[in-house]
Parts: C-alpha cells; structure tokens; sequence
C-alpha cells in the first residue's frame, strides 16, 4: 500500500515516513500544497496524510482539488488547529478523518490503515480469504493458523491482493502501489514475488491469469 505525506516541517515528515514505513506502507513525501496536490493528482496512492497548514497552497485547498478532480483516495488530516470550524472546513473539503498535534504516531499508522482498509470494503481489521489471514494492524499473515514468514515486499504485495481480493489486478497497478515513485524494478520483478508468495502459501490462492494479473481468491474446494 502506497501512501503520500504532505508536510512541511522536515523532522515532522521524517518521523511520520519512518512511522509508516516501518507498518509495511510505501511512502512518498511533498513539502508545500503544490507540490502535493501534483502528486495525488497524478500518482495512484491508497491514502494521504495531509497537513492543513502548508506553503504555497494550504491544505483545504489541496484536498477541495483533489476532490474536484475525482480523486477520492482517502485523506487524513493533521492540524495543529483546535477550533472545530477549520476541522469543518476540512470534512467539508472532503477529509476522511484527522488528528490534531501533537500526536503519537502509532495513531495516525493506525488511522491510515483503517482508512486503507475501509476504502477497500473491509470493516474488520482482519481480512480472510479461506484459510488465509491477513492482520491489517498487526502487520502478520498466518495459513490455518500457523504464522506465513514473508518479507517486507512480499508482505505488501500480499497485502495489496487481499485487500483487492476476487478481482484481476494488473502487473502496472500492482507495481504502482507496492513501490515509491523514484522506484525502477526490473520487468520480471513481480513475477518472481508473487511466485515466491505462492509457494510460501503452497495453496491455490493467487492465480495468474495471463496477460491480465493476478487474482487472490479462496481454493475452488474452500468451504
């Protein structure tokens, strides 16, 4: 899952991209409204952490853009204003949710998430694909209930056909949300994960289907 930080206090973006990092997620970080509104316009995130007060372009304005141009990934609002009409100002804008600083950071891993997971269809932080579980928040995966040992890309690549499970996903739009934007892997990169996964999993979970993607889904004989 790939998520963008907009923030302009460089210690503060540091932390939060650590934070993030650390959970499994992708990070790509702006440092004005500019250069944020660029990148949620033309990148495909799975959610943003979006300060309100930023150079160049604040932030109400940043996500009042984004959602004027359909973009309806889901935005997590840092604010050090405690007046509810600027936290108004924001929903009103289109934010998801939002914590106020200071914050722990363990909150705002835990916000995004949860909003990652909600965008996705899935109410319960655990999502299940017969015998397989994938724990949004404690970052683990187990088979029948014995632990899946997975790297960190293995883990993100899991993760991101769980969330999306039943449906085709392609080779672009998986590369697209498992690595940063600076990010050049070799063309037969992603065969060889998912291959890997698949042999890990040793069922039939992920299936190919040529030309198109993969597709997570329950064994045929899953009851």
């Amino acid at each position: 899952m790939r998520v963008l930080v907009v923030e302009d206090e460089p210690q503060l973006t540091l932390r939060l991209e650590q934070a993030l990092e650390a959970a499994g997620l992708v990070v790509d970080t702006a440092y004005d409204g500019e250069e944020g509104w660029f990148l949620g316009d033309t990148e495909p995130y799975d959610a943003a952490v979006l300060d309100l007060g930023l150079p160049k372009l604040d932030g109400v304005s940043v996500l009042g853009r984004w959602r004027a141009a359909g973009r309806t990934l889901p935005v997590l609002v840092l604010t050090a204003r405690n007046r509810w009409a600027e936290k108004a100002a924001a929903f009103a804008a289109g934010a998801d949710d939002y914590v106020t600083k200071p914050f722990e950071m363990e909150e705002v891993v835990a916000r995004i998430r949860a909003l990652i997971r909600r965008a996705a269809g899935h109410a319960s932080p655990e999502i299940v694909c017969g015998p397989l579980r994938l724990d949004t928040m404690g970052g683990r995966v187990s088979l029948d209930g014995m632990p899946v040992p997975l790297t960190a890309q293995e883990f993100r690549i899991l993760s991101y056909l769980a969330h999306h499970q039943g449906r085709v996903v392609g080779r672009t739009e998986l590369s697209e949300h498992v690595y940063d934007r600076d990010a050049d892997p070799e063309s037969n990169v992603l065969d060889v994960l998912v291959a890997r996964i698949r042999r890990k999993l040793g069922i039939g979970l992920i299936h190919t289907l040529r030309g198109q993607g993969w597709r997570l889904e329950p064994p045929s004989d899953a009851g």
